[in-house]
């Protein structure tokens, strides 16, 4: 487990829904890769597979708007589908032709609206545990999302023990104090607290639907990863997905939850890095 409490994001990027905060790590010659965080996480949750992936390849993490350390604000938008545009524009300021992506959670979904949608285009890409198939999102997902109005309204401190219930909820074997900490901390400032709500209220199935019936198009090297413990989206998502996309690989991490970064970290890395060097 890597809790690094210095990661940070040393540069920023001003996009059309709000400054992005993002870093770039590794050799600058090395295969560009691309790290794409979900919901209610931030780019801290990919630290150890960066780090990892960094000695070999020059790769890009950044917080998604309204996410971790990049802007906040009132009447943001910061839907899945602005999300996918933002990462389609980041692409082309990184001057990168075809990255491999890998995308976490919802991040999976905003990187298939990118590559589908609005050109995007990949060297290979690998999901974890993503949103992309119909219906998602659980029932404490949707009641948050349909009275945001209401627990926007919330204490801070009982706004505080909601969001680090539900983080919880993403790891299998049990987050460390200080990770936790962390993945909460963006969440509980007075600009966090209404944004939490915020990301929940605009996101739903449509944005799912658009893409869902074009995953045959995909002509890239794909692999899934699934926790098999996931009780946020349940391991049968990835076998269903496997077969919609040609060629797919499904690689099951036994014992892991949604959050398969914090419950198998190195068991994902060594996946990861087979991926990028042999697409298999």
């Amino acid at each position: 487990m890597t809790i690094d409490r210095d990661w940070t994001l040393d540069q920023i990027y001003a996009g059309p829904t709000g400054d992005v905060r993002w870093a770039a790590l590794g050799p600058e010659d090395g295969p560009p890769v691309v790290l794409v965080h979900g919901t209610p996480f931030s780019s801290y949750v990919w630290r150890g597979v960066a780090r990892a992936l960094s000695r070999d390849h020059r790769v890009y993490v950044w917080d998604l708007p309204g996410y971790g350390t990049s802007e906040m604000r009132s009447g943001q938008d910061v839907t899945l589908a602005a999300q996918a545009r933002v990462l389609t524009d980041l692409l082309a300021h990184w001057g990168l032709d075809e990255p491999a992506v890998i995308a976490h959670d919802f991040g999976g979904c905003v990187a298939l609206r990118a590559h589908l949608l609005h050109g995007a285009r990949y060297e290979r890409l690998a999901v974890v545990d993503p949103v992309a198939l119909a219906p998602w999102g659980s029932p404490a997902y949707r009641l948050l999302g349909e009275n945001a109005d209401v627990f926007s309204r919330l204490p801070p401190a009982l706004h505080e023990a909601l969001v680090r219930e539900y983080v919880s909820s993403a790891s299998h074997r049990g987050l460390h104090p200080a990770v936790l900490d962390r993945l909460v901390e963006p969440w509980c400032t007075p600009e966090g607290r209404p944004a939490f709500y915020r990301q929940i209220e605009q996101n739903d199935q449509r944005f799912t639907d658009e893409v869902q019936g074009r995953y045959g198009e995909l002509a890239l090297p794909v692999l899934i990863c699934w926790g098999t413990e996931d009780t946020w989206i349940p391991v049968e998502r990835g076998h269903e997905l496997a077969k919609l996309i040609p060629g797919a690989e499904l690689r099951l991490i036994e014992g892991a939850g949604h959050l398969v970064q914090e419950d198998a970290p190195a068991e994902l890395t060594g996946g990861l890095l087979r991926f990028l060097r042999t697409g298999r």
